[in-house]
């Protein structure tokens, strides 16, 4: 897997969301992202999150998806529970992942950030091979981006979110890196 000058990993599979926008000029990516996605909650391997980040959910096709109507959202990457890698936007881009956000006093996190989501909830355990892909990827995007963190969803949107969830093990994956 190699980042090209377009920032797009080769060796992933790619499925373009138009939900991006371009990065402020002159700010650096500093943080990755960890989140964590199922749609409908708890219910993993459908296409609902590539229809979301592509914005082709119809809302008629489950009761939860109705308040998810006109929602715009991206993140770069996804990785599903069997340890596939999607990447949705390019790491150029900024990816509308982390919303109303704030990490060590800086706002707009998607300015300076990626987001990596990984295919579960607050409530199930994360696969091994989930985390063999996130480690990998991880490493992949050190080699290209200087991090002076890797948080959750919920470090930088305590108010609004809890993933990647209290089963997520941040010692293992750090301790891979």
């Amino acid at each position: 897997m190699k980042l090209n000058s377009q920032g797009w990993f080769s060796g992933v599979r790619r499925i373009e969301s138009p939900n991006f926008d371009t990065r402020p000029p002159h700010v650096a990516i500093s943080l990755l992202i960890i989140h964590s996605i199922s749609l409908p909650p708890g219910e993993f391997g459908g296409s609902a999150v590539k229809q979301l980040f592509t914005n082709t959910l119809n809302p008629e096709e489950h009761s939860y998806y109705e308040q998810l109507r006109g929602v715009k959202v991206s993140s770069h990457f996804f990785i599903r529970r069997n340890g596939e890698v999607i990447q949705f936007v390019s790491c150029l881009n900024r990816a509308w992942h982390a919303g109303m956000s704030l990490w060590q006093g800086r706002a707009r996190c998607n300015d300076f950030s990626i987001g990596i989501e990984l295919e579960g909830t607050d409530f199930v355990t994360y696969e091994d091979a989930q985390y063999r892909s996130l480690a990998y990827l991880t490493r992949r995007l050190q080699r290209n981006y200087l991090f002076s963190g890797i948080v959750g969803h919920a470090d930088v949107a305590p108010d609004r979110k809890t993933d990647p969830g209290p089963h997520f093990d941040w010692s293992r994956y750090l301790k891979s890196l």
